[in-house]
């Protein structure tokens, strides 16, 4: 059995490669290893490609993923070698206070991964962070196996959006992104009951498949002008519930411009430059919340493993663009370039 692997490697911002490295393999008894069938580009990748955010050079990348599981460590008993296995981008311990509450994410015993793009992946603290799909990669087709990728992150994060936004039925909600993971949240508010989704997208292709998970309206406008927009179609008030799917500056101050007073933003898109204003939120009864999905939670207990296999939804069409790691370079030029909304990593 080959002791290497090929891995993606950030070599340094812009400049992708693929590389053998040393094989991803048990390093305590609570690990698992998988061999990965389907991994991505997520779009906190690219604030790495781009040079917006620090990453270690010359070293692996990539946190979504789906695949089978090849060794366990002695104490693991949820997965046994074979099994068919969604790996959520935070491991997590499943035990603590905070995993129990359904926070995952947040697990003080836990972390992220950070080199699922590659062959195999190590999985610590398996028990509590995998999550298992039926049967095998071979029983679905390749739809099916795009959307349960998306449940490794974005449409769990897209969910988790919505759901700290506290989307309910009858809702006006906002979709601030038009990126994957705003086109899940677009979804998720449709799963949750609104009935007025409003996405913020200036590019059609993606408008589309906005429409089509469930949007009632498109904004292209952005700053005041969108804010102004929204405010005309909600009568003056503002949108109940807002999802933040990006992160930057210009897109939190938006969303505080145009939720209304008393409404919750649900914030999923990783802070840049970014700050919430105690004033701003307190005198209008401004609710702010969100932050890294707890995946694992929203997969087993809100439901979207089962939406997924029981064609319900299809997360799916938001791969755009595929490709195997080979040409890994391309899959990201492709999704900085926006020529594809996310880019799928076959093996």
């Amino acid at each position: 059995m080959s002791e290497t692997m090929k891995a993606a490697i950030f070599v340094e911002p812009g400049r992708m490669a693929v590389e053998e490295v040393p094989k991803a393999r048990l390093e305590a008894d609570t690990d698992a290893v998988v061999r990965m069938v389907r991994t991505c580009v997520c779009g906190s990748d690219l604030w790495y490609f781009r040079g917006l955010s620090p990453h270690e050079r010359h070293a692996q990348i990539g946190h979504e993923g789906i695949g089978v599981v090849e060794e366990v460590g002695s104490a693991v008993t949820s997965v046994k070698p074979g099994d068919f296995v969604i790996l959520p981008f935070p491991y997590s311990c499943g035990v603590c206070p905070v995993c129990k509450a359904g926070f995952e994410s947040s697990c003080p015993h836990g972390g992220y991964f950070g080199s699922n793009q590659a062959e195999y992946v190590r999985v610590p603290q398996t028990d509590g962070t995998i999550v298992k799909i039926p049967g095998k990669p071979e029983d679905y087709d390749d739809a099916t196996l795009a959307s349960l990728l998306t449940i490794s992150d974005v449409m769990s994060t897209g969910y988790h959006a919505a759901a700290s936004a506290e989307v309910k039925p009858g809702d006006t909600a906002v979709v601030m992104g038009d990126g994957a993971v705003g086109l899940c949240g677009v979804l998720s508010a449709k799963m949750r009951g609104a009935t007025q989704i409003i996405a913020m997208s200036r590019h059609e292709d993606r408008a589309a498949v906005a429409r089509e998970f469930g949007a009632t309206d498109i904004v292209a406008e952005r700053d005041q002008a969108a804010i102004d927009k929204v405010l005309a179609m909600t009568d003056g008030y503002g949108a109940d519930a807002v999802l933040e799917c990006v992160g930057s500056k210009q897109s939190f101050d938006t969303a505080m411009g145009l939720v209304r007073a008393g409404g919750v933003i649900g914030r999923v898109g990783l802070p840049h430059y970014a700050e919430i204003s105690a004033e701003g939120t307190f005198g209008r009864n401004i609710g702010v919340k969100g932050g890294p999905a707890p995946v694992r939670h929203y997969d087993l207990h809100a439901g979207l493993l089962d939406a997924v296999l029981n064609h319900e939804i299809n997360p799916g069409r938001v791969f755009t663009g595929e490709y195997d790691l080979d040409h890994i370079q391309e899959a990201y030029e492709d999704m900085d370039a926006r020529k594809v909304i996310k880019s799928l990593i076959r093996f």
